[in-house]
């Protein structure tokens, strides 16, 4: 079962950076991300979803593919690529997979003008390495579906280089 984790970030950008990381990290196997998704609220209060998934691309190539294999079949190699990528990406552009689009931006109409949040749905994790790997990247937990323990430890980690740099700044 996927865990959900939802993190605000003051500034439009950092969700994304977080993103990159975190896709980073399951090219090194620590986790295993089923969908990622960043959310920007822009200034003018309009909230952008930035996929990482690209469903209507991926269902054009896939509808291409298979209708070129049709279309060889019955001499016309072109039409039939034509309408499997027409096809393909119709049907890729209507499904959602992943986090629901109507839950990302119902909760991220709660965001201020100018942020993000990152919705990250997860598969297994390797909860010391990639704490680590995110400590003092700031930002607040603001849902998930972890246990409250684990959520704390997010958390923690998120703030760790804030209350060290506090700490410093106080010598």
């Amino acid at each position: 079962m996927s865990d959900l984790i939802v993190i605000a970030y003051d500034d439009q950008y950092k969700a994304e950076e977080m993103r990159v990381k975190l896709l980073k990290m399951q090219r090194e196997y620590l986790v295993d991300v089923e969908d990622a998704v960043v959310a920007i609220k822009k200034p003018d209060g309009k909230i952008k979803l930035s996929q990482s998934i690209h469903l209507a691309e991926m269902g054009a190539m896939q509808g291409g593919f298979f209708g070129l294999l049709i279309g060889i079949l019955f001499f016309s190699p072109l039409l039939g690529w034509a309408a499997g990528a027409a096809t393909g990406a119709i049907t890729g552009a209507l499904s959602d997979i992943g986090i629901d689009d109507n839950f990302m931006k119902e909760l991220s109409k709660s965001l201020q003008p100018g942020t993000s949040a990152l919705f990250v749905l997860v598969r297994k994790v390797t909860p010391d390495k990639v704490l680590e790997e995110v400590k003092g990247s700031g930002g607040t937990v603001i849902k998930t579906s972890l246990t409250h323990e684990e959520e704390q430890k997010l958390q923690a980690a998120l703030n760790a280089v804030k209350a060290e740099s506090t700490q410093a700044v106080k010598v």
